[in-house]
């Protein structure tokens, strides 16, 4: 086990035990295993954190972009605009909705969707954009939201690493439709995979809500061809627990990631870069190491050695892997992603995350990056394999 793990899943559980066992006697007791009082009270919850009014619990965050997609009208001869820099879900959610993947590069700062290029990719066919809230803020949104004006195509916006975060004010979803995951690492995460769609729109909460449930709200009444996709109510007791520490658990991460920028200002990386208007939740905090791929691996190899839980997200772009590459694009195709892919690393970061921990691992970041001084730069392009080595509880 790391000395200082990229997420620390056991300290988080201890906070909860006690009330998530006492949750799990509740459930098993009334035999309520598939929806029920836990399931319907975390959504409700959950809304409200999430300032929206519905939220429908399904099983999983990539599931949950799919029934977004597919409420808005997403399907066979639709195309759907998303960035190339993203985790493969936001693409196989699209692809599994019948629909095209466009592909488009990311800002060179924030790594967050380009905006410009997005609205440039618009064509007769696109049904939906769907903005990747990476890292713990939101894209811009105001700017994508003008740029659709009038236009008819929906935003589905990928919230799966920004629970909690706001863009002047406005948290993912409100006014349109949002999904997010609470895969174990999240900043909300579960006891396995689950996941939400939230929105203020009562007609598309009831579409995904009738998808989700083998296209009908009544038993053996199906309206449409559905799926099934479903929030289990054990993991309704996790969540129903952590998120009541769920807004102190993201001002832990935003100290952690601020002591972060103090200890590293003087290191030889380029820190993360918060949009003004945004406040952070910090799921993620990567840095980029200048030199390229080579060298970036080199630096995560020789934390992993130290027992340092750094990771990568992510080391293979979309349009480079072998599931997409029948999208046609070649390398190249979205330098500022590829050069992230090539350079971010992800260093520790979650509540429980210590002061003495941090100094440990820019300690060891600093060594790392001396010895490597000397790695020779690589070509843009990501590799097609992952070098990372991401503990359990880190993907997506």
């Amino acid at each position: 086990m790391a000395s200082v793990p990229l997420v620390d899943l056991a300290a988080a559980h201890a906070e909860v035990a006690e009330e998530v066992e006492a949750g799990f006697a509740r459930v098993i007791a009334g035999t309520a295993f598939v929806g029920g009082a836990e399931v319907a009270a975390f959504e409700q919850e959950y809304a409200r954190f999430s300032r929206v009014r519905h939220c429908v619990g399904v099983a999983n965050g990539t599931d949950a972009l799919e029934l977004a997609l597919r409420a808005v009208g997403v399907g066979p001869g639709s195309e759907v605009i998303l960035p190339a820099n993203t985790f493969i879900a936001t693409a196989e959610a699209v692809a599994r909705a019948g629909a095209r993947p466009v592909l488009v590069d990311c800002d060179p700062h924030t790594h967050l969707i380009d905006v410009d290029a997005a609205l440039a990719a618009v064509t007769p066919a696109t049904r939906a954009v769907v903005p990747v809230h990476l890292y713990g803020q939101l894209a811009p949104m105001e700017r994508l939201w003008a740029g659709l004006t009038g236009s008819g195509i929906a935003v589905v916006e990928d919230a799966a690493q920004c629970q909690g975060a706001t863009r002047h004010g406005q948290a993912a979803g409100v006014g349109g439709i949002a999904a997010t995951s609470f895969y174990p690492g999240k900043n909300l995460g579960a006891y396995g995979d689950a996941g939400a769609v939230v929105t203020d729109d009562a007609a598309l909460a009831t579409a995904v809500r009738t998808l989700g449930s083998h296209g009908g709200l009544t038993k053996y009444v199906h309206d449409v061809i559905g799926m099934n996709s479903r929030l289990d109510a054990l993991q309704a007791v996790v969540l129903r627990a952590k998120l009541a520490r769920l807004a102190d658990g993201n001002d832990r991460r935003r100290a952690a990631a601020a002591r972060y920028d103090a200890l590293l200002a003087d290191a030889e990386v380029i820190r993360p870069v918060t949009l003004p208007g945004s406040v952070h939740v910090w799921h993620i905090y990567c840095v980029r190491i200048p030199g390229g791929p080579a060298r970036r691996d080199r630096v995560l190899a020789e934390l992993n050695d130290a027992g340092i839980g750094a990771g990568v997200h992510y080391p293979v772009p979309v349009h480079l892997t072998g599931a997409f590459a029948g999208l046609g694009y070649a390398p190249g195709a979205f330098p500022h992603t590829e050069r992230a892919a090539g350079e971010l690393l992800s260093l520790p970061i979650h509540p429980q995350l210590t002061a003495a921990q941090q100094e440990t691992v820019v300690e060891a970041l600093t060594t790392a990056l001396a010895r490597s001084a000397g790695a020779a730069p690589a070509a843009v392009a990501a590799p097609r394999r992952s070098p990372a080595r991401l503990p359990v509880g880190s993907q997506g």
